[in-house]
């Protein structure tokens, strides 16, 4: 029997059924066959502790008993109150928490109040939006128009509203006769220009730490820092997307705090509830805040909200896995973790069809390339992904790529043995996948 569901990001044409996953165990899931795969993919970079941890499965258990979902429009509940509380102590600078269901609603959210601040202080000038090129903020109209992806979105472009681009400096793809600060810098002075020309920009929205969607970018050092100084310089608010970088993925717990910039506002979203409930957060400086006080009939407020705002259940499995990053020592853990990737760096770069290795914290992008002095990227007629995922099946691990990177996003409190395990089986499948790509 055909099943009825759509698969996301997917030509549904090229598969004939889906692998059912049936149970999750440790870093591992279990298909309806028996077959175990190795999850390099953390659930779509959200897991944090591997699955069925039994903490978090008593949290969740605990909650439903008591309250399973109430409303935060007059009212609200203990668990999301905990958990705001907690979530204002380690982001610093920020002052409230708005909740929502998922990232691109908690970068919707970002976006308006970055817009309606202005118009709260009678500054009508200030609209524009800037970003960075191939940067990635989620799939709904507003996220599409800040995060603009050409191979993602291109079909939709003539109803995107227009943003600001400015080019990331990529060490694998640089111009010619340019040094990395070179290119670093001529980026800067290009945002720092346009700060100085006309002052109507709103805001600079940028993914925190690294572009992750758009393949795996690692910022320069001091970076991201200095577009903050600029903001800062200009009067431009900074809004950061810390959705797949924060909670530490790439290696810090806050990576603005590591990056040294603190936003106006900042996004949190995936590894917020271990990756077991969906849930989002925006949170906003004081200053922000204090713009959308007034009378009621000064229609100030925030004019945004979810059903499923603030859940109480996500809330409660929420507070339970910052308890255990605390209880753990999970930052310092991925810290020492993270350096079994390095070790696999020549192995990896031998290959013949890789370009490039990116690698910060618990991510890692493979770029495969059909020449390596080329630097094109590899484009069969069928998809990159569903090759990687078959040839990743046969050696139990599951993988999916974006477009020509195969990405390494395992649970964050993965062991270095099955670390180690799943690059080795990565390296066999992107070798044994080499003759059906070019």
């Amino acid at each position: 029997m055909k099943s009825s569901v759509w698969h996301p990001n997917t030509q549904m044409k090229e598969w004939d059924s889906f692998d059912k996953i049936t149970k999750g165990k440790g870093m591992w899931l279990i298909d309806s066959k028996g077959n175990k795969l190795l999850d390099g993919v953390g659930s779509m970079w959200c897991n944090v502790w591997g699955h069925s941890n039994p903490q978090l499965v008593k949290a969740i258990n605990h909650q439903s008993k008591k309250l399973q979902h109430s409303s935060m429009f007059n009212l609200t509940n203990e668990p999301a109150e905990q958990l705001a509380e907690k979530l204002v102590k380690i982001s610093p600078g920020m002052h409230k928490v708005f909740y929502s269901d998922n990232g691109s609603s908690a970068m919707e959210i970002a976006i308006k109040m970055a817009l309606q601040y202005w118009k709260n202080i009678g500054e009508k000038k200030k609209t524009e939006i800037a970003t960075l090129e191939n940067g990635y903020h989620g799939d709904t109209f507003g996220a599409m128009s800040v995060g603009y992806v050409p191979e993602f979105f291109g079909k939709f472009k003539k109803q995107l509203f227009p943003t600001i681009q400015f080019p990331v400096p990529n060490k694998y793809r640089m111009p010619k006769g340019l040094t990395l600060t070179d290119h670093q810098n001529n980026c800067l002075e290009k945002i720092e220009k346009r700060f100085s020309k006309n002052n109507n920009i709103a805001t600079f929205i940028m993914e925190s730490g690294a572009q992750v969607a758009g393949g795996v970018i690692i910022y320069p050092k001091g970076f991201q820092k200095k577009i903050s100084q600029l903001c800062k310089k200009y009067d431009v608010l900074f809004v950061l997307d810390e959705i797949a970088t924060g909670f530490g993925r790439l290696g810090d717990m806050i990576q603005y705090e590591e990056q040294k910039s603190i936003p106006d506002i900042v996004a949190y979203g995936k590894m917020l509830t271990g990756g077991y409930l969906t849930m989002a957060t925006t949170l906003a400086s004081k200053k922000i805040y204090d713009s959308f006080s007034g009378e009621f009939n000064d229609w100030k407020h925030l004019f945004h909200g979810h059903t499923y705002t603030g859940n109480p259940i996500a809330s409660a499995v929420a507070n339970e896995n910052l308890k255990m990053y605390q209880k753990n020592n999970l930052i310092k853990k991925i810290q020492i973790t993270s350096k079994i990737f390095e070790q696999f760096y020549d192995k990896i770069s031998d290959i013949g069809i890789v370009g490039d290795i990116r690698h910060k914290g618990m991510l890692m992008g493979i770029e495969l390339v059909k020449n390596k002095q080329k630097k094109i990227p590899i484009s069969p007629k069928k998809s990159i992904n569903k090759i990687f995922f078959e040839e990743g099946k046969k050696n139990g691990i599951y993988l999916r790529t974006l477009g020509n990177i195969v990405m390494i996003v395992p649970p964050l409190a993965i062991s270095e043995s099955e670390l180690e395990l799943l690059l080795n089986r990565t390296i066999t499948t992107i070798k044994n996948a080499k003759s059906k790509v070019i």
